[in-house]
């Protein structure tokens, strides 16, 4: 061909499709609802499954493209075998010792309780085939993980075992499933992560602790101010006043505290790296703890905001508020007096109850842009705007809200019983702080710095380089 014929584009040679590396073909043993799920997201994930089961013929429904064979044959097929059968059931793979010899055992294993066996389970069953890598890890997900996809709630997961190559082979199947790890070790700490998905909400304990700490206090003021008070002041018994009136004064006051609780340590964060001059320091302890757990916070403060909204609204239907009524009535009836409408005190009531009622709104959509299905569906810039800018806007209508309801009874001593203040007045000294701190972290000077601080434009502290921020 002359050179005034050659095109000038380029044929290019047909894919060789054989040289495509095959899949890797891993073993389960075990056909319940973790080893199916594990099965199908393998699948999902690029990888062959093949079950290994005592009865391969009527195991039930598999994943569709996974193979079932008998144990034995199954173990001799794949150098990786997930071990998803109860440590009960561990007998049948002491016969399979030889077709186990040399590989990865990857045990995901749970017990019911605490200390139900002196040893791990992984350690058990490293006992039972010495001559095998066992490793522990995936006991931390779940079925429905694996069915759905990991959430930023369970994306982690943990790997123990005494060989660093098989670790290491574990945790690259762990990655291509779409997990992180962090390996803790020998299989010395089996028994450690086993006790993990026996803990019984760990993220929610310092929320529930405070929130129960909380209403306790609360209460028992409430209940000297209003009862016992009445009692020793006038001699009456107003005790039925438990059920419902003062819960419902108790709650909001929880709800506004936490409220504030979870914008606080951002405002911490905030005077402490410009204290400091930088963002790369760790925070303390408590307050990286504090800051970890600011979702599980507004949502207990939204459950107590949602109790007191629906203990208002039962208000008019209680006994002792229609007798109040019907006596006020009566005795107006019988003195033959007219009530002219107070013009103020309309504006402050409706006033009031719409303060109230944004307020919630607000926290309402703050809790729902916090579950994972909402937040995920977010770009990080929409989700601190609702969580950041409108979270404080949601703080200030709440917390004008209860001033509203204090109106001028600051100023009279007659509310101030046992020269103590009333409950909602305590509940106002932290979310006014918060409100005011953050205002003077807003004035233009300390914003620029905060500004420089989140790009990174300060000195880096090269002993903490890998600390992120945590700024709200």
């Amino acid at each position: 061909m002359s050179e005034e014929m050659k095109p000038e584009s380029v044929l290019l040679c047909p894919l060789d499709t054989a040289a495509a590396p095959e899949p890797e073909l891993l073993c389960i043993f075990g056909t319940g609802d973790f080893g199916r799920s594990l099965g199908q997201h393998l699948l999902q994930s690029g990888y062959r499954v093949v079950y290994g089961s005592r009865r391969p013929h009527s195991c039930g429904p598999l994943p569709q493209g996974a193979q079932v064979m008998s144990h034995a044959t199954a173990a001799q097929s794949s150098s990786l075998v997930f071990i998803c059968v109860h440590r009960e059931n561990y007998g049948f793979l002491e016969t399979l010792a030889p077709q186990l010899k040399g590989k990865v055992l990857v045990d995901v294993s749970n017990n019911l309780k605490k200390n139900l066996y002196s040893e791990a389970n992984a350690e058990y069953l490293q006992r039972l085939i010495p001559e095998a890598h066992v490793v522990k890890g995936l006991n931390t997900l779940s079925a429905w993980t694996l069915q759905n996809g990991p959430s930023d709630a369970n994306r982690q997961v943990y790997l123990c075992g005494n060989s660093a190559e098989a670790k290491q082979a574990v945790g690259k199947i762990a990655v291509q499933l779409g997990f992180t790890v962090l390996d803790r070790g020998s299989l010395s700490v089996a028994k450690e992560l086993e006790d993990f998905p026996l803990q019984l909400f760990p993220e929610w304990r310092l929320p529930l602790r405070l929130a129960f700490g909380l209403t306790t206090c609360f209460f028992i003021y409430v209940v000297i101010r209003d009862v016992i008070y009445k009692y020793v002041d006038q001699g009456k018994d107003v005790s039925f006043r438990m059920m419902v009136s003062l819960p419902n004064k108790v709650f909001p006051t929880v709800s506004l505290i936490m409220l504030s609780l979870c914008y606080l340590p951002g405002i911490i964060a905030a005077i402490v790296q410009l204290y400091r001059g930088t963002k790369y320091k760790r925070f303390p302890n408590w307050l990286d703890r504090w800051m970890l757990c600011r979702k599980q916070i507004g949502l207990v403060a939204l459950g107590f905001a949602f109790l007191h909204v629906i203990y208002t609204l039962i208000i008019p239907i209680r006994y002792y508020v229609r007798y109040k009524i019907s006596a006020s009535t009566i005795s107006k009836f019988k003195e033959n007096k007219t009530a002219d409408l107070d013009t103020t005190i309309a504006w402050y009531t409706d006033s009031y109850y719409a303060m109230g009622i944004l307020g919630f709104a607000g926290f309402v959509l703050l809790g729902i842009t916090s579950l994972p299905s909402v937040s995920n569906a977010l770009s990080w810039r929409e989700f601190n705007f609702i969580q950041s800018k409108l979270g404080y806007i949601t703080l200030f209508l709440c917390t004008f809200h209860v001033y509203l309801y204090g109106w001028d009874k600051f100023l009279f001593p007659s509310y101030y019983k046992w020269c103590t203040p009333s409950a909602y007045m305590l509940s106002l000294v932290v979310p006014s702080i918060v409100l005011v701190l953050k205002l003077l972290l807003l004035l233009p000077c300390v914003d620029r710095t905060l500004t420089r601080l989140r790009q990174g434009w300060e000195r880096t502290d090269p002993q903490c380089p890998s600390k992120k921020p945590l700024l709200t």
